[in-house]
């Protein structure tokens, strides 16, 4: 049976919530707001140029992840990322990350492997101009590879869930003072083991890479909550 097609305002109603969701969602994850802040509809509506109602269905898929809440006689409060969250996801990135690295050892093609090549020269490349956007984008492109590289759909899918999470920490991470040097080095690291087709080896180094940039994280949480 033919599913009826969507009235052209509805969709563009679910284009707004989903573009606010996304953007209130990342000002969440990278500390613009605060837990214990309050999201009001009318000054996001405001913000956003938009009516209440796309604001008030971002503000469930909001809730629905965890990050805000709404409470009686306050409104919709901010519960944002604890260090406690900043563990679970770097657990969960690990298992993922590191699983996604063994079999990209095995599975990786040579066009892929050069492509992690490219990346890497890249990131090299704008680590010593210090430019932490380029390299963020990298970034982001080296893991994104690196999982399609291991060509297994049920991982990726494990991970479609979990991808915003994890991107936003690894932003937050390559803020930190220093940070782009270490990991540069850390993903010279997880190239060569991809690149020597040594699945043990690629699967410790992500472990590695993970660990320092939890460490990293946290502490910049840390800092941040001790100036707030």
């Amino acid at each position: 049976m033919r599913t009826p097609d969507l009235d052209p305002e509805d969709l563009d109603r679910y284009s707004l919530r989903g573009r606010i969701f996304a953007k209130v969602r990342d000002d969440i994850l990278s500390g613009r707001y605060r837990s214990g802040d309050i999201l009001v509809e009318n000054k996001l509506a405001e913000e956003f140029g938009v009516s209440r109602t796309p604001v008030r269905e971002a503000i469930r898929q909001l809730e629905l992840e965890g990050l805000v809440k709404t409470v009686p006689n306050r409104g919709v409060v901010v519960e944002g990322i604890s260090s406690r969250d900043v563990k679970d996801i770097y657990t969960i990135r690990g298992l993922i990350e590191s699983l996604a690295a063994r079999w990209a050892a095995q599975r990786i093609t040579p066009e892929e492997l050069q492509q992690l090549r490219e990346i890497v020269e890249l990131q090299e490349f704008y680590t010593a101009k210090n430019d932490v956007e380029q390299v963020t984008r990298l970034d982001t492109k080296f893991h994104e590879l690196i999982l399609n590289a291991c060509k297994s759909k049920p991982l990726k899918h494990a991970l479609s869930g979990f991808v915003a999470y994890a991107q936003r920490a690894r932003v937050a991470s390559l803020k930190v003072p220093g940070r782009i040097r270490q990991t540069l080095a850390e993903h010279k690291a997880i190239y060569e083991a991809i690149a020597a087709r040594d699945p043990d080896e690629a699967e410790r180094a992500v472990n590695i890479h993970v660990m320092k940039a939890e460490k990293n994280l946290i502490t910049q949480l840390y800092d941040r909550d001790s100036e707030a």
